[in-house]
């Protein structure tokens, strides 16, 4: 019972990490048609400033890790939590510093799209479930 859950749950943050990447895809493309090669760097800059902190969150907290207690999973949810977010800042600060994104609309808009991906996983990765109970 309990190895199907972690399998469901490592074939869904796998099919959530597809999605942002076909969501980053999308917004580089966009970002290329709308403002060039300049438009597109900026798109792929907001796409892994969203990815590359969700990724450490992942690999952090021990998600697909099944011999995980409740009590050192929930630490362990809570520290890659903090450490996702301090990244995230970090890489903000760094980007806005160092390599100023020439146009921060394509930026944005890349990185809210990734992240709403992340939000909306569960409608968006739906699997077709069957109805069938074995009466």
């Amino acid at each position: 019972m309990q190895r199907n859950r972690f399998k469901r749950r490592r074939g869904y943050v796998y099919r959530l990490a597809v999605a942002q990447v076909s969501v980053s895809f999308a917004c580089l493309l966009a970002g290329f048609v709308a403002g060039g090669t300049g438009g597109a760097l900026d798109a792929l800059k907001g796409a892994l400033v969203a990815i590359v902190p969700q990724g450490l969150f992942v690999l952090r907290a021990g998600i697909l890790n099944p011999r995980l207690g409740a009590l050192q999973g929930a630490r362990r949810l809570l520290r890659a939590e903090m450490g996702k977010f301090g990244l995230t800042v970090a890489l903000f600060t760094l980007l806005f510093v160092v390599v100023p994104p020439s146009n921060p609309a394509f930026f944005f808009s890349a990185y809210v799209a990734v992240v709403l991906t992340h939000w909306l996983g569960p409608w968006l990765l739906r699997r077709h479930r069957s109805t069938y109970r074995g009466n």
